[in-house]
């Protein structure tokens, strides 16, 4: 599992420090360099999806690591990065 948590912190995607609740919209906010409360909308809207708003959300938002490379999954499983 943890080569699995790694290759995640390898990606370099976090979570934003702009952030409402998940810090998700804020962080593909500064990597795709669009606008937050764009990108907010955008999810928003994905949520009108049935499964793939809300499930995919859920899924990133359980992976995505925060800004001091802690991921929500690892944690809840017992994995504790070693810094």
């Amino acid at each position: 599992m943890r080569i699995f948590f790694d290759s995640i912190r390898g990606i370099r995607f976090r979570r934003g420090p702009a952030r409402l609740l998940g810090g998700i919209a804020g962080g593909l906010a500064e990597v795709t360099g669009l606008n937050v409360w764009l990108v907010r909308l955008l999810v928003l809207l994905s949520f009108l999806l049935p499964f793939v708003g809300i499930g995919l959300y859920a899924a990133v938002w359980l992976l995505t690591p925060w800004q001091d490379g802690s991921i929500p999954l690892e944690r809840a499983v017992g994995g504790h990065p070693e810094r």
